[in-house]
C-alpha cells in the first residue's frame, strides 16, 4: 500500500480545471462576463485604495481596515479569475499540482482574512459609537495594525495547515476539478486515500474562523443598536446608523453568499452547479464592495471625486 501511495503521489503532476461549463458556444460569453467583472473589481478596489491613501481625512482606523479589505478583495480575484480566462482562451484546462495547491492556499488565506477584517471593522464601529470619548485611545494606530497583522497571521497558518494536509493525500487517475479554481475542499474530493481528517479539519476551521468573526459582528451590532436607540436626537441616530450601513451591507453580501453556497452544496449534488454558485462568494463581493462603500459613504464619495479629478487632469 505504501508503494502504491508513493507511486500515486509521484504521478500527480497536474489537475484539470473544468470551469463552469463544457459548452463551447458559451465560452466566449463566460470569458467576456468574467473579464468585465475582473476589470471592474480591479478598477473599483484600486480606486478605493488610492482615495484612502491620498486623502488625509480618511487616515482613520475604519478606512485603514477598508483599505486592507480592498487589497484582499483585489488579491482574491487575481488568484482565480486570470487563470480561468487563460484556460478559456487557450482551451487548456491544466494546472500544475504545485500551482493548484498554491491557488488553494491563497484562496483559503484571503477568505479567512476577509472574515477577520469584517469582524475587526465591526469592533471599530462598536468602539466609535459605544465609547466615542475613548475611541482615539482604544483604536490607536499600533493596536489597529496589530489587529490586521494577527488576522493575517491566523489566515496564513490556516491556509498552510490545509495545504500541508493535502500533501499527505494520494491521488489516482481522476484529476478533474469541476470548478474554475482549485478550492481545497474540491481537491480533497479527488483523493483516493483516506481524507476524513482533511474534511473534518475544513469543517472545524471554517466554523471557527468564519463563526468567531460573525459572532463578534452580531455582538457589536447588538450593543450598537442598543446605544443608538438611547440617543435623544434623531439626527444623532441617523448619523450613527449611516456609518454602519456600508459595513452591514458588505457583511450581508459576503456571509449571505457564503451561506448560500454552503446550503447549495448540501442540497445540490452537481459539482458544476456548486461551482457556479461559488462565483457568488468569490467574485461578486469583491466586485461590489467598492460600490457599496463608494455610494453609501459621503467622505468616500468626496475622496473618490478628488482622485478621479486628479486623474482626469493628468490625462
Amino acid at each position: 500500500t505504501y508503494n502504491m501511495d508513493v507511486e500515486n503521489k509521484s504521478v500527480t503532476s497536474e489537475f484539470f480545471l473544468r470551469g463552469l461549463t463544457d459548452d463551447i458556444e458559451l465560452q466566449p460569453l463566460i470569458f467576456g462576463t468574467f473579464l468585465c467583472m475582473y476589470l471592474t473589481t480591479i478598477f473599483g478596489n484600486v480606486l478605493m485604495m488610492l482615495a484612502i491613501n491620498c486623502d488625509s481625512h480618511l487616515h482613520t482606523p475604519m478606512y485603514l481596515f477598508l483599505c486592507h479589505l480592498s487589497f484582499n478583495d483585489l488579491y482574491l480575484v487575481s488568484i482565480t479569475v486570470p487563470k480561468m480566462l487563460v484556460n478559456i482562451q487557450t482551451q487548456d484546462q491544466r494546472i500544475s499540482y504545485a500551482g493548484c495547491l498554491s491557488q488553494g492556499f491563497f484562496v483559503a488565506v484571503c477568505t479567512v482574512f476577509e472574515c477577520f477584517l469584517l469582524g475587526v471593522m465591526a469592533y471599530d464601529r462598536y468602539v466609535a459609537i459605544c465609547y466615542p470619548l475613548r475611541y482615539t485611545a482604544l483604536m490607536n494606530p499600533c493596536f489597529c495594525i496589530n489587529l490586521v497583522l494577527i488576522s493575517l497571521f491566523i489566515s496564513i497558518v490556516n491556509g498552510l495547515l490545509h495545504s500541508l494536509m493535502v500533501l499527505h493525500l494520494s491521488f489516482c487517475t481522476d484529476l478533474e476539478i469541476l470548478h474554475f479554481f482549485c478550492e481545497i475542499a474540491q481537491v480533497i474530493k479527488l483523493a483516493c486515500s483516506d481524507s476524513l481528517i482533511n474534511s473534518i479539519l475544513i469543517f472545524v476551521t471554517a466554523a471557527v474562523f468564519a463563526g468567531i468573526p460573525l459572532f463578534g459582528i452580531i455582538f457589536s451590532y447588538i450593543h450598537i443598536v442598543s446605544t443608538v436607540l438611547k440617543m435623544p436626537s434623531s439626527g444623532g441616530k441617523y448619523k450613527a446608523f449611516s456609518t454602519c450601513g456600508s459595513h452591514l451591507s458588505v457583511v450581508s453580501l459576503f456571509y449571505g453568499t457564503g451561506f448560500g453556497v454552503y446550503i447549495t452544496s448540501e442540497v445540490i449534488d452537481s459539482s458544476r452547479d456548486i461551482a457556479v454558485a461559488s462565483v457568488m462568494y468569490s467574485i461578486v463581493p469583491p466586485m461590489m464592495n467598492p460600490f457599496i462603500y463608494g455610494l453609501r459613504n459621503r467622505d468616500m464619495k468626496e475622496a473618490l471625486k478628488k482622485v478621479i479629478g486628479r486623474t482626469v487632469a493628468l490625462l
